[in-house]
């Protein structure tokens, strides 16, 4: 088993009382396997994604990925995880402004020491980024920023790679286009994929759905 969550739960303080984002959510995903989260705005679905990047801690329960759990890891542990087998694709981009493209497809798998140039130079022209590699991302359409957010994720090759609402700000054509690559490329590299979104149409695309409500999955 690749990843598996177990028990967990979050709470966050609000204004009057402590509020339950999360409540006692369990998954397994296998490697390769591909797996849509849904459910409505407020549910939890960034919560517990953000749980699984390491990029925020349980307050109970435990999530184990390749059989490490995240429970005795400090900042650089988390940090670790997130240079080596995890990987994450944002809705807003997260590009580095003042790095071209070529640079930013390849910033994560240098300073994870998982470079392979061959493969950064597949990725580059499977995305269709070949003629864009001296551009920085301002000169780039959101489709082909969001590309270039891809290509940056897989090119340290992860064993998962979490997506929060990768194609939320781009149009239908090119939400669907950016998709498309996306399974092509995780499918190709083996790499597992756990996507939120609030599209079913996006999630009936993926192997597996699962939906949250209420902080609990259905």
């Amino acid at each position: 088993m690749l990843l598996s969550v177990r028990n967990v739960s979050k709470t966050y303080p609000g204004q009057n009382a402590e509020r339950a984002v999360l409540r006692d959510v369990s998954l397994e995903l296998e490697a390769g396997d591909t797996l849509a989260l849904t459910g409505e705005s407020g549910s939890g679905k960034s919560t517990l994604l953000h749980l699984v990047g390491a990029l925020d801690q349980v307050d109970t329960g435990d999530i184990t990925l390749m059989g490490q759990s995240y429970g005795g890891l400090g900042d650089s542990g988390r940090a670790a995880l997130r240079r080596g087998p995890l990987a994450l694709v944002f809705q807003q981009f997260n590009l580095i402004p003042s790095l071209t493209v070529g640079q930013n497809i390849a910033f994560q798998a240098r300073l994870g020491g998982r470079y392979d140039a061959d493969w950064t130079l597949q990725l580059i022209d499977r995305l269709g980024l070949a003629d864009l590699c001296d551009r920085f991302p301002e000169q780039l359409s959101g489709g082909q920023q969001q590309r270039v957010a891809i290509g940056r994720a897989l090119a340290p090759r992860p064993q998962l790679l979490l997506a929060d609402e990768p194609t939320g700000n781009l149009d239908e054509t090119a939400s669907q286009a950016v998709l498309d690559l996306m399974l092509d490329l995780v499918a190709d590299s083996g790499t597992a994929l756990f996507l939120v979104t609030h599209s079913q149409q996006i999630a009936n695309r993926l192997h597996r759905r699962l939906h949250l409500s209420g902080g609990q999955l259905q």
